[in-house]
């Protein structure tokens, strides 16, 4: 009796021990492991919205600054998802250890009580199935009936236990086993991803370098376009001034002596400020750049004294105006352009010609074909950059002279 209960005490605390729950640090690992994918959610989602934000950057004029803090911050946004798969590692591998330790633990339990319920099988095969019978009926008196009673009872109760014990611990062994496959496969699924996080934060940094080296170069190429703008622009207005130095002169000679003044003297101004809104448009189609400040996809800022309008290669450049050809010649980055001369000042110029119909004092109508749009080789695609000067070369906004559209 007492080797009874002794038996079914060490069966309670053996199951007590095997279904003790997790202790309160691998509560507290699963809690941190849970934590860390929450987190890596968040930096995942940033990142998102940053190659997102890239993307529109790409699309758009912008400050270079912007684009390389962009991939910066990916950089870095990356190098925190590194951080957090490797918490996660660390975590899944004390996951794994403690799933194997409880692996063992419960196949040590499994097979204590799987040698336990064997002797058991064995004494009740030896004792045979009218065991129980025998027993009661050699009490000889009624409590010992009872006692004899109560044994069967809690011999049976404990057997049926330790047959429950058995099936339980197969369970959990088979759950542990499960556990043990599932943590691995998360492992290796992590490891995978860790790899790849590293070596998307060296392609980051990679294409960082290489966009500050192609922007360092393309900066140095706009300063020198930069320059080589400012040399013609700077040129092109000392040929007006000496142009109009010359009409000048012509004219207050004519004064003079009328009978003695040349052709170019007695040119009529053709463009007042009465033709505000009013003049033709040299070729049709849409603006690709407008007077005044300007923005490059490099992001450098330029003052532009004309406007671009976009049109096929060989398509019809006309007079805005009547007046006579000053210059119809290549001049640097202005390509081939041809001046118009209409009186009192005012002229209009063609430039990034493909061709150019007309020659240097040729007289020209309204409406007439001076040539054909060109610069397809320009920042701007094949266009005709027109411009319109007044007194003093000053340059105006050729929009504001055309009829509005």
């Amino acid at each position: 009796m007492n080797e009874s209960r002794v038996a079914l005490v060490s069966v309670v605390i053996t199951l007590l021990l095997a279904f003790t729950p997790l202790s309160a640090s691998a509560q507290n690992s699963a809690q941190e492991l849970q934590e860390s994918r929450r987190r890596l959610e968040e930096i995942r989602n940033e990142r998102m919205r940053l190659e997102r934000q890239q993307q529109r950057l790409q699309g758009q004029v912008h400050d270079v600054a912007d684009e390389l803090d962009n991939l910066e911050r990916q950089r870095e946004s990356t190098s925190r998802i590194v951080d957090e798969i490797e918490r996660q590692i660390g975590g899944l591998t004390n996951q794994l250890d403690r799933s194997s330790a409880e692996l063992v633990l419960a196949q040590d339990n499994l097979a204590e009580r799987r040698a336990v319920l064997e002797r058991r099988l064995v004494d009740i095969y030896k004792r045979g199935v009218l065991y129980t019978f025998q027993v009661l009926l050699a009490a000889e008196s009624f409590g010992d009936l009872l006692s004899r009673y109560k044994y069967l009872y809690l011999t049976s109760r404990q057997d049926r236990a330790l047959l429950t014990d058995v099936e339980r611990l197969r369970t959990r062994v088979g759950q542990q086993r499960g556990e043990i496959v599932r943590v691995k496969q998360q492992l290796d699924m992590s490891r995978v991803e860790r790899e790849e996080e590293l070596s998307r934060v060296v392609q980051l940094a990679g294409q960082r370098s290489r966009r500050l080296t192609t922007l360092q170069r393309s900066a140095q190429a706009t300063e020198r376009r930069l320059a080589e703008l400012e040399r013609d622009a700077a040129r092109l207005n000392t040929v007006l001034a000496s142009l109009e130095r010359a009409r000048r002169e012509d004219a207050a000679r004519a004064r003079a002596s009328p009978s003695t003044a040349t052709p170019a003297a007695r040119l009529p101004s053709s463009v007042t400020t009465a033709d505000l809104g009013n003049l033709d448009w040299p070729v049709d189609g849409r603006l690709v750049y407008r007077f005044g400040r300007d923005t490059l996809p490099t992001g450098v800022v330029i003052r532009l004294n004309g406007i671009g309008i976009a049109a096929r290669v060989g398509t019809p450049v006309k007079a805005v105006e009547s007046g006579r050809v000053s210059l119809a010649e290549a001049f640097g980055t202005y390509g081939l352009m041809v001046v118009v001369e209409h009186g009192d000042g005012f002229y209009s110029i063609y430039s990034q010609l493909q061709t150019a119909s007309v020659r240097k004092g040729t007289d020209v109508r309204r409406g007439q074909t001076i040539g054909t749009v060109g610069g397809a080789n320009s920042d701007y695609g094949s266009h005709l950059h027109f411009e319109i000067r007044g007194e003093n070369q000053r340059a105006l906004d050729p929009a504001v002279w055309l009829r509005r559209r």
